[in-house]
């Protein structure tokens, strides 16, 4: 027996090359916005493609793990869409192969990718993530290519402001052009302007070097007060003309890699064994600390170390009594009084600083502690979220049974941002230590767990838990809401009405009706016992119910235009909708006990039976036009009826 059949490998077909696109379309979203976050920090910096290549390739490794969940969610729901779509999963079915059958190849292709996942969190990512975020905070401090825009100034070069006019490409001539130089200091600075000038780069890329035809220089003299110069408008600056000067100014346009030491102690550039590892470090540099911290309160603050072992208010009464503090207090000046509160005032502010920066210490390396638990339980989350992801989208989109991008594609972002959501602001509070780390981490996959039970539940069992039809009729009945009658003329019509038989029965249905909105007493208020606690069945309305849709049904068959319009006229009754909200007795039992809904259910009762009160007296007079229509008919054809039932009702009522 073959272990993997022709529908395993017709199912994992289908699914392996929609994920595999999928997977490319989410990672370069994700790529892109992670570029996005810095590219005003990265563009204009004249970096090679051999470092923007290394870079996304850090990044790729990186952000993979978080491509994978939204990648198997929208390729499930695209390929099992697909198969509803084009009924391949009805057919499945019908050969009886089980929805669960179905999900089983792609089920161990998932759980593959799931052990993927976390291989390249726990292995991969964290040296990927050393080595992309040296490269980023290198290329931050690489200094930006010159690209000196024409008609504004320029801050491209460190302690340099640029204006250019104009300039030839061809030559690299700048022409019109003023320079603001801080280089020296801001009570130094230098204003140079010149008809024209060059800008060309050293061979090391080290300096630049700055040539200028024809021109000015402003130098300020404010930083040389101090050597017997009057800071006056007489004499503010230093003023210089030339025919040609040249600058060199330092200028680093060489990408060097920081050192990459300084960042593996972020928890992202740990393995789960690394951050055991840390963790354990930390709270032992913890512990001593909060020793140290005592001990030094115990020797610092407190002279007499027996009051932590007395009770304060009786520690001042014992010193009071031997010496009264008013009575010291009577016998000092108000200087000295003045000088020791003051003293007094000045210690107890030291204390405070002193003891909130030992709080914002022990804060911080608490705060590093629940960051690398993050990180930890962060790893095998994320990895198990393939795995949820998989039972949400292969049921929604059996029962969705819509492929392409259009519908899976919303229906899958729109999961995956209330999932983004939910996990940032868990993650957020767990980060600040509002809720324990490891719900902070997990929250997100517990709320997962369960729809993907349900809904796989419900697709096995072809549920319609996301028809649209459903739903709108529940709610219709939820709120009274009628369809109306729509019955046209039928161009074939295989059995004519009975209107013999009819004739009477439309007058017994009218007098009935009558008869019973005159004994119900439909405008009174409901008894709210009555509603919620003695449930009763109103057999009556029920018999006429079924009659007039009998009724009604015979002629639907009529030929007789005038006949469909007042049968459609006829308002459709709900049964039971004036006598108890549900049809099970301990549904009402609940709804009556709690009373503001109960209140709201007994209006909706009382709503009710003020509607059939209007149904009924719409019902009676439709019959009696209906009595009308139908003695046509039997005139047209069948006038011995009539004259036998006239004849009759004569014997009867002399």
């Amino acid at each position: 027996m073959t272990l993997i059949k022709k529908l395993d490998l017709f199912i994992l077909k289908k699914f392996l090359l929609v994920f595999a696109a999928a997977f490319c379309i989410t990672l370069f979203v994700f790529m892109m916005q992670f570029t996005w976050r810095y590219v005003d920090e990265l563009i204009g910096k004249g970096l090679t493609l051999d470092i923007l290549a290394q870079f996304y390739w850090y990044m790729g490794i990186t952000l993979m793990p978080q491509s994978l969940p939204l990648a198997i969610l929208l390729a499930s729901l695209i390929t099992f869409g697909n198969m509803a779509e084009q009924l391949e999963l009805l057919a499945m079915k019908a050969a009886g192969v089980p929805l669960i059958r179905i999900m089983r190849p792609i089920l161990m292709v998932v759980i593959l990718l799931t052990g993927i996942s976390f291989y390249f969190q726990n292995k991969a990512a964290p040296e990927a993530q050393v080595s992309m975020r040296q490269l980023l905070f290198s290329m931050k401090q690489t200094s930006p290519a010159l690209e000196i825009p024409e008609g504004q100034f320029y801050n491209g070069v460190p302690k340099v402001n640029l204006f250019v006019q104009r300039k030839t490409a061809e030559t690299g001539m700048l022409y019109d052009v003023i320079i603001y130089k801080t280089d020296r200091g801001f009570d130094r600075a230098q204003i140079v302007l010149a008809d024209s000038g060059k800008l060309e780069m050293s061979a090391d890329k080290m300096h630049l070097f700055l040539e200028l035809w024809q021109g000015e220089q402003f130098e300020s003299l404010q930083g040389q007060s101090g050597l017997g110069l009057q800071q006056s408008a007489e004499a503010p600056f230093d003023r210089e003309s030339f025919d040609y000067k040249k600058f060199i100014i330092d200028f680093d346009a060489n990408f060097s890699m920081m050192d990459a030491e300084a960042l593996r102690n972020m928890p992202e550039t740990k393995n789960m064994r690394e951050i055991e590892l840390s963790v354990d470090s930390m709270n032992l540099v913890m512990d001593s600390l909060g020793t140290s911290y005592y001990d030094n309160m115990r020797r610092a603050y407190l002279r007499n170390p027996d009051i932590l072992r007395r009770d304060s208010a009786k520690y001042i009464a014992a010193v009071e009594h031997v010496a009264h503090f008013d009575t010291i207090l009577a016998k000092q000046t108000r200087r000295k009084v003045s000088n020791a509160v003051q003293g007094a005032r000045n210690a107890v502010q030291s204390y405070i600083f002193d003891l909130d920066w030992k709080s914002k210490t022990i804060d911080y390396n608490e705060g590093q502690v629940r960051r690398h638990w993050l990180e930890w339980h962060k790893k095998m989350a994320l990895a198990l979220s393939c795995l949820l992801f998989f039972f949400i989208g292969v049921p929604l989109g059996a029962i969705i049974s819509k492929g392409g991008l259009g519908m899976p594609a919303v229906v899958s972002v729109l999961i995956f941002i209330a999932y983004f959501i939910v996990d940032t602001a868990a993650f957020k509070m767990a980060r600040d230590g509002s809720i324990a780390v490891w719900l902070g981490t997990w929250i997100s996959p517990l709320i997962l767990l369960p729809c993907g039970a349900y809904l796989t539940i419900m697709a096995n069992r072809d549920s319609v838990v996301f028809n649209k039809d459903a739903y709108i009729h529940f709610f219709r009945r939820l709120l009274g809401i009628r369809t109306k009658r729509n019955l046209w003329r039928k161009e074939v019509i295989i059995y004519e009405p009975d209107y013999a038989a009819l004739y009477p029965e439309v007058v017994r249905l009218s007098e009935e009706f009558q008869y019973y909105r005159e004994r119900k007493k439909l405008y009174r208020a409901p008894n709210y016992k009555h509603i919620f606690f003695r449930r009763r069945v109103d057999h009556t309305m029920e018999d006429l119910n079924e009659r007039l849709e009998a009724v009604v049904e015979q002629l639907s068959n009529s030929r007789n235009q005038q006949i469909l319009r007042e049968i459609n006229k006829i308002p459709q009754i709900y049964v039971y909708a004036h006598t108890h909200p549900f049809a099970r007795k301990r549904y009402n039992i609940l709804v009556g006990l709690c009373f503001p809904i109960g209140v709201l259910m007994w209006f909706r009762i009382w709503r009710f039976r003020l509607r059939l009160m209007k149904d009924i007296k719409q019902i009676v007079k439709r019959m009696d036009r209906l009595h009308g229509l139908i003695e046509q008919e039997l005139q047209r054809t069948n006038p011995e009826f009539l004259r036998n039932a006239e004849t009759n009702d004569n014997l009867t009522n002399p």
